[in-house]
This record gives C-alpha cells, sequence and structure tokens, in this order.
C-alpha cells in the first residue's frame, strides 16, 4: 500500500535536506536525516510486528524524538495510529486500546516491548484504509472519545497552514501541546510536512513562562500557537524580565477565550508578529480565523473570524431553523478536514455528525458536525463564541450562560483560571459554585471577587460558593478543566469544610 504524502513529504525532506534541524528537544537538536534513522528504527520494530490485519498501533504520546519517528513509521507502512495521553491511568489506557481495537500498543521510547491489545475489526467509520490518526477528545465516562482523522484530511489541512503560516524551510515552530492534541497537527505533523523545525515544549516546563520564552529566544522561533493560558504564561514572563520575541511572526490563540489583560500586551512582547484567533474542534479541525488588528484590539472579545477555505458553516436555532442574520444559535460546520465519525461510538448515543443541513449549498459536504457551542452573530455578519449549549442553566428561574460567569472572574486582573459548576439545586434549580486559582502573589479574596462579578452579572448569576486555590486546576487527558473531578470535590465533606458559603449579594 502507498505511503502517506505524510510520510513522503518528509522522506523528501531527508534526502534533499538532511542537515536541516527537524526537532529541537531537551536542547538537542535533532536532523532530519537522524530523524529518518530513528524513522528506519522504528520501522524495523513495526515489521517485526503482526499487522496484517491492518489494526491501528497506540503509541503513547509522550513527547519524544522516538514518539514522533513511530507516528511517521506508521504512516510510512500506512497504519492508523492512536495516540493515548501520557498522563491517562493504567485502566483507562487498556480501555481506549481495547475500544481503539488497537492489537499493539508500543511504548513511548520505541524500545520496550509491544503489549497486546484485542484483535476484533476496527470499524472506523469512512475509509479505514485512509485513516491516518486517530486522536482523542473528551468522553464523559472518562474513557477519551475516538477521532479517525483520513490522510487526506490531514495533507490538505498540512497545506493550508503551511500556505498560512509560512511552515518551511526556515520557519521554527514552537509545539506547546501535548502530542494527543489537534494542535499537533500544525505544530508538529504540517511542520514536519514541509521541511520546517519543531521546538518540542518539555512537558515538565510547559507551565513555566521564563522557560517558554527562553525556547522562543534560542530557537528563534517564528510560530506560536498555544491556548491563552500559554500565552498569559509567556507575556507575564516576558514583561516581568522586560523582554521582547522579536522572532515571532505568526501568534496563534485557539482553544478558548483570551483574556484582555493578555490581548493588551502582546503587540508589546511580539512586536513582529501578526495575530489569529483561530476556533475548531478535534472532529473537524480548525474551521475559522480572525487576524486581529494589532492597532485596534477587540477588548469586548475577538471574534471567531471567517470560515477557513472550503470550510461552510449554518448558524442554527433550537427548532434547527437557519439563523441567516444577526441571532444567536447553535454552530455547525463542514470542512475538509474533518473526520468521518467518531471510532467505537456508543450506538444509542446522539450523533454529532449530521446530514446537510437543508438549503446548504451542493458539494460542500454530505455530512456536518454539531459542535454545541453557542454562537452570536452580529449585524457585521462575524460570529462569537457564547459559550456551551450544555453551559445554559437556570438559577432561580432565569436562564444563564455560566461560560459568561467565567469570563467575568477571567477578567479580573488577580485571577489566572476559574471554573464555575452548575450544581443541581431542589429549590433554585441551579447554584453557581465557582473554583479558581489566583495569580502569584494575589491578594484578592472571596468578597472582594463576589463585589467584581456584582459589578458585572445579574444577581441570579453571582455565585453561591466560592473556592480559591493556589494550584493549578486539575484538567483532562485533553487538557480541558476537569469538570467532573472538581465537581466531585466540591460535594465532598471535606470541601463543604473550606467553601465558605454566603447568600448571593443583593
Amino acid at each position: 500500500m502507498k505511503p502517506t504524502e505524510i510520510w513522503m513529504s518528509f522522506a523528501r525532506q531527508v534526502d534533499a535536506r538532511p542537515d536541516a534541524t527537524a526537532l529541537v528537544a531537551k536542547g538537542r537538536l535533532i536532523s532530519y536525516g537522524e530523524l529518518g534513522d530513528l524513522v528506519a528504527t522504528a520501522s524495523a520494530r513495526l515489521d517485526g510486528l503482526d499487522t496484517t490485519g491492518r489494526e491501528p498501533i497506540a503509541v503513547s504520546a509522550t513527547k519524544t524524538p522516538h514518539t514522533i519517528a513511530m507516528v511517521l513509521a506508521c504512516l510510512k507502512a500506512r497504519l492508523p495510529v492512536v495516540l493515548p495521553p501520557a498522563t491517562l491511568p493504567e485502566a483507562t489506557l487498556q480501555r481506549l486500546v481495547d475500544k481503539a481495537r488497537c492489537r499493539h500498543l508500543l511504548d513511548a521510547d520505541g524500545t520496550g516491548p509491544a503489549r497486546a491489545g484485542t484483535t476484533p475489526a476496527p470499524g472506523v467509520p469512512g475509509n479505514p484504509d485512509d485513516v491516518a490518526f486517530i486522536l482523542t477528545t473528551s468522553g464523559s465516562t472518562g474513557i477519551p472519545k475516538l477521532v479517525p482523522l483520513s490522510a487526506g484530511a490531514v495533507e490538505r489541512f498540512a497545506d493550508w497552514a503551511a500556505g498560512q503560516f509560512d511552515l518551511g524551510p526556515g520557519a521554527s515552530v514552537l509545539n506547546h501541546a501535548p502530542l494527543n492534541f489537534d494542535l499537533c497537527l500544525l505544530d508538529v505533523w504540517a511542520t514536519l510536512h514541509h521541511g520546517g523545525q519543531v521546538v518540542l515544549v518539555d512537558p515538565d516546563a510547559a507551565t513555566n513562562g521564563r522557560y517558554l520564552i527562553d525556547a522562543i529566544d534560542d530557537n528563534a522561533v517564528t510560530v506560536v500557537q498555544a491556548v491563552p493560558m500559554a500565552h498569559q504564561l509567556m507575556v507575564d514572563a516576558a514583561c516581568d524580565a522586560d523582554r521582547q520575541l522579536t522572532s515571532v511572526r505568526h501568534l496563534i490563540f485557539t482553544g478558548d477565550h483570551l483574556p484582555a489583560r493578555c490581548l493588551t500586551r502582546l503587540p508589546g512582547v511580539f512586536p513582529a508578529s501578526r495575530f489569529y484567533n483561530i476556533y475548531g474542534c478535534t472532529e473537524t479541525n480548525d474551521s475559522f480565523m480572525h487576524e486581529v488588528d494589532r492597532g485596534a484590539l477587540p477588548l469586548d472579545g475577538v471574534p471567531l473570524g471567517t470560515p477557513l477555505p472550503g470550510v461552510d458553516a449554518v448558524v442554527l436555532d433550537d427548532d434547527g431553523n437557519e439563523i441567516t442574520g444577526p441571532g444567536q444559535g447553535e454552530l455547525v460546520v463542514a470542512t475538509p478536514f474533518q473526520s468521518a465519525g467518531y471510532l467505537g461510538a456508543d450506538p444509542a448515543a446522539p450523533n454529532p455528525f449530521v446530514p446537510a443541513p437543508a438549503g446548504r449549498p451542493p458539494g460542500i459536504s454530505d455530512r456536518y458536525y454539531r459542535t454545541g457551542d453557542v454562537v452570536r452573530r452580529d449585524g457585521d455578519g462575524l460570529l462569537y463564541l457564547e459559550g456551551r449549549n450544555d453551559f445554559q442553566v437556570k438559577v432561580r428561574g432565569t436562564r444563564l450562560n455560566i461560560a459568561v460567569v467565567e469570563q467575568v472572574l477571567l477578567d479580573h486582573d488577580q485571577v489566572a483560571e476559574a471554573v464555575v459548576l452548575a450544581v443541581p439545586d431542589p429549590v433554585a434549580g441551579h447554584l453557581l459554585h465557582v473554583v479558581l486559582r489566583r495569580v502569584p502573589g494575589a491578594t484578592v479574596n472571596t468578597l472582594a471577587l463576589r463585589q467584581h462579578c456584582a459589578r458585572h452579572l445579574p444577581t441570579a448569576a453571582i455565585p453561591s460558593t466560592l473556592r480559591l486555590s493556589e494550584d493549578p486546576l486539575p484538567r483532562t487527558s485533553t487538557g480541558k478543566v476537569d469538570r467532573q473531578s472538581l465537581t466531585q470535590i466540591l460535594r465532598s465533606p471535606q470541601s463543604e469544610a473550606t467553601v465558605a458559603r454566603k447568600e448571593p449579594a443583593r
């Protein structure tokens, strides 16, 4: 079977530019030639495994050159590769591997013995022979959902990203996200596909702002893509050290709302960079992009932007009807980069992959994805993210969006992270509970935070409890705040003793 174009393009880089740097890992420069040698070793290991059934290969997503080489070896052999999060507990990992129908689970550095998985047929949606990556995204049962992406979808995305962000020879791209994240499709795979240099952020230092800005400076990084929390870390560290990061030409924020206090400081820290807000889901890959005007920063909220080439989007109201003018509804999209559906999905569960809504242009796609994201279209046709469908709750008869409450808290200059949990209550319908982390050295207390909320929110939206933490909030295996874990903590007797309960401010 013919190798994927991603592999063949990488192989051309190995042949034409063997001495060019492909990876920077913990200060070590690894050339395309050296990475090609690691791929040859990984391929020999694959040759020793029984892959006749072409079941997916699971490779632990530990961020090392050996892991990247093993993934490239799978792409060369046209074997679907699953990247389980490296931090998954053993029992959850085994359940995920079984769900993916992997016959082999390979260790992080590619040197240990392969572990056995299960052997039934993969059952991958679409054409199994064309699947390149099987990514993970959050699942309600604790086991990540499996999102297969075809080689063609990944290649189309890589070509768009390379053209938009100059990912070819001479580019130096910071990879902050874990390897199982969809952000790596740009940071790692599109960059290697087009001959750039990937700077791998050490996971143990990923929350160290000084380390991040040093990595950018030391490696003349030209492209930075990260979630807002990472941008805040970099901006804080650069401002504290009175440094500018002049090598960066493209700075991308994605995954969440960028606080205004971070946005306003970006031009001073990145004086030569263009700024982009990118929106997408693991299931669809990137869908929208908005370039931020450095001279007119949108402090009231950055729009999602315009659809990427080949993307079609529609906003639907609660009855499933298209909203064509200003209004608010669920965003439904189709992209050239999207998955055909979940692997191992529960047939009884709602399927967000749906037929094209009525009236959509022919030739775009016969499958659309219901994002579950609520967006608002303004009079100029720009879309703004308002929150999630499942973030809409009623408190004392008032319908609220908890994402708005979270954003108000995050706009406070002494709040680093905040999550609002809506807990069912027999009297109020729901009560809002907050867990937040303050910035280092912060002095703000719960009373001041409640007063801050009261200045910006209706009475019903003022949280019933606030719990302050000095530690980072727990995250799921896909990097999102672990709301389920926090809810359990709040319900525990120990938590009841440590959280100061107050009636909402009047």
